[in-house]
């Protein structure tokens, strides 16, 4: 099944993420804290989903978000919340491997989770250069993905709220996972995990530089909702990591 059609099942059941342990208290502060200030700035939010992160830099001040996934259903559920709190984001649906020309560039991209639905390495290079050209000289990109160096034979991050396994299914970028929020009812999704050296060689490849690697931290919120002990596993095993790089 394409990303496409898993996130058109997904629908508005993806906001349900956000409310789990890992999003709440690790995945959205330590996201928000690697971009930024982002005011005055104009924002592009690539694999936006139904606009978390393009709603939440417009609250803080982008000049400009403008939203793009490959699912119609994630934008429509985007555009009833934008047209039910009008922010001004925009929003439309689109391919990052085959991503239309646009005609201004931006100061910042966002990928949470993109690469690794890229099928193989060629379009993984695809969506970079797709990536690149929308940036201004100078622009930064940030990446979410899950981290290359996730054990699937190590502490599980299911106390967090997800659970990760192995498909047996092997990609030219790295193996295939399916991911399952455990919302009720569950909700699951298959994509690669693309091995490191896939994201330094196709990012350069495609003309980036300054490729800086950034783990993942617990908030303070989430250091004070739950003990030590809780965390343990997270800090033994990390399940995601962040990249930066520049344009």
């Amino acid at each position: 099944m394409s990303a496409q059609q898993q996130y058109d099942e997904i629908g508005e059941a993806y906001e349900g993420f956000k409310a789990l342990p890992l999003e709440q208290y690790v995945v959205v502060p330590s996201f928000l804290g690697l971009v930024g200030d982002v005011r005055g700035k104009a924002v592009l939010d690539l694999a936006s989903g139904t606009g978390f992160y393009s709603r939440e830099f417009r609250r803080r001040g982008a000049s400009e978000v403008l939203g793009i996934d490959i699912s119609g259903e994630m934008i429509a559920v985007a555009q009833q919340l934008e047209d039910r709190e009008p922010l001004g984001v925009r929003y439309e649906v689109g391919d990052v491997a085959d991503l239309r020309p646009i005609a201004r560039h931006f100061d910042v991209a966002l990928a949470v989770q993109l690469l690794n639905y890229a099928e193989d390495i060629a379009t993984t290079e695809r969506m970079c250069r797709a990536l690149l050209r929308s940036l201004k000289p100078g622009g930064e990109l940030f990446l979410l993905n899950q981290s290359p160096d996730f054990r699937f034979d190590g502490p599980t991050p299911e106390r967090y709220g997800f659970r990760s396994e192995l498909t047996g299914a092997q990609g030219e970028t790295g193996p295939q996972v399916r991911t399952t929020a455990l919302l009720d009812p569950p909700v699951s999704f298959v994509a690669n995990l693309p091995r490191r050296e896939v994201y330094d060689t196709c990012l350069r490849a495609a003309g980036f530089s300054e490729l800086t690697w950034v783990p993942l931290t617990v908030s303070e919120a989430g250091q004070r909702e739950f003990d030590a002990e809780f965390w343990a596993d997270f800090h033994t095993n990390p399940p995601l990591e962040m990249l930066r790089c520049r344009a």
